[in-house]
């Protein structure tokens, strides 16, 4: 692939098969934004070298600490990379709308659903298969990212932090940490070299804009459909660490205060939502039309879209305007060697996930068995991440 040095972006790749590789990152990420990033590293750094086990490394370290949907952020900043705003719109089109549609869909079904008595013995190994896609994630990153005795001691900084300390605030303080450990410890001089830095505020402001005016209309109108944006276009600036964090924000108001749906309801579109591949946030289509029921299928499809639509804008916004600008910044050789301890962190951080995703799933031999062979299969390169998770499903199936 040849790079356009001026804007950073690749001239000779075809936006269909780029697209084709989100597809098929979307219908193979379970397990949210952890095991997301080792889909990414299969897909889009092994087989098809769009970036650098490290250049992913950096943009997991730079949408960790960033307001919004991690694994969307990062997916976006890499079709950003190689085609620029378009390429990066389109990219988050193809990878959160399938499982919108299916949310929304979900949400005409949800008592139905509730009364269904289906076994869920097809699912019951797609968390240890997750498991399975962040080893060898942290397996590749951490044999590019470790190359000393400090790059170590920050890699087990952040595994060992972020495995007893599950709070939103630790993971960009364990990065920030990393970071200033490099430059202290770095022997270059002259790591402050200045470059130029065009930020596109315009995407600044549009974000302050529906802030600051989505309250303001809110307060002044009585229709839920405003309400409901205002709210997800909130959640969606407010939470640090994914899917997982938002749907507490997402519960209290819908359910404990709103009285939107039931707590029945709700965890049952959680659980639902747990077994389909994509991004976490598209929980949000299916808690937007639950919302909106009683006025009609016209008013639910809206209340579904805009749930949809308002939890993934901040986040979207927030890319636009910060990735131009760390494209530029990471030029200056203090921030090259502050990347160097922020992705060593960063790669125990995907280390801590899987431990943590493994314990919950259980340590039994039948789960470490699938981990094993997930891993495996990965790191042969030999089978394709969508046909692992068709053949777990099977195994599934076969087993219960």
């Amino acid at each position: 692939m040849k790079k356009d040095n001026n804007t950073g972006t690749y001239t000779n790749v075809r936006w269909s098969t780029f697209l084709m590789d989100v597809f098929i990152c979307s219908l193979g990420s379970y397990g949210g934004p952890e095991a997301h990033f080792g889909v990414f590293t299969d897909q889009m750094v092994i087989k098809k070298k769009y970036l650098t086990e490290e250049e992913l490394a950096e943009l997991i370290a730079l949408t960790t600490i960033l307001p919004g949907p991690s694994s969307t952020q990062s997916i976006v900043a890499i079709g950003h990379k190689v085609g620029g705003q378009k390429l990066a719109f389109l990219t988050m089109v193809i990878w959160a709308l399938p499982v919108l549609i299916l949310m929304t869909a979900l949400s005409f079904l949800s008592e139905f659903l509730i009364r269904m008595n289906i076994s869920q013995d097809g699912l019951r190994y797609i968390s240890t298969m997750a498991v399975g896609f962040i080893v060898a994630a942290a397996y590749r990153i951490g044999r590019k990212v470790i190359k000393d005795n400090i790059t170590l001691v920050l890699f087990l900084l952040g595994a060992i932090t972020t495995y007893f300390i599950r709070e939103p605030w630790v993971f960009p303080l364990v990065l920030i940490i990393g970071g200033v450990v490099s430059i202290l410890t770095s022997q270059e001089k002259d790591l402050w070299n200045r470059v130029k830095v065009k930020p596109p505020w315009v995407y600044l402001i549009v974000f302050g804009i529906f802030a600051i005016g989505n309250i303001i209309i809110a307060l002044l109108s009585d229709n839920r459909i405003v309400h409901l944006f205002e709210s997800f276009y909130r959640d969606g600036y407010l939470v640090i660490g994914g899917g997982q964090v938002v749907v507490p924000l997402m519960y209290s108001e819908l359910v404990e205060i709103n009285q939107f749906m039931t707590n029945e309801e709700f965890l049952t579109g959680f659980g639902i939502v747990q077994g389909l591949p994509g991004p976490m946030f598209s929980f949000s289509a299916y808690a937007g039309g639950m919302a909106a029921r009683g006025e009609g299928a016209f008013i639910q499809i809206l209340g579904a879209v805009t749930g949809g639509v308002a939890i993934f804008l901040p986040g979207l916004l927030l890319i636009y305007f910060v990735y131009p600008v760390w494209e530029s910044i990471k030029k200056i050789r203090g921030i090259k060697v502050s990347l160097q301890g922020i992705v060593a962190v960063a790669s125990g951080l995907i280390t801590s996930a899987a431990v943590i995703l493994m314990r919950n799933s259980g340590f039994t031999l039948e789960n470490v068995i699938v981990m094993l062979i997930t891993t495996a299969l990965l790191l042969s390169k030999k089978v394709p991440a969508p046909l692992i998770v068709f053949m777990t499903i099977i195994a599934g199936f076969i087993i219960g």
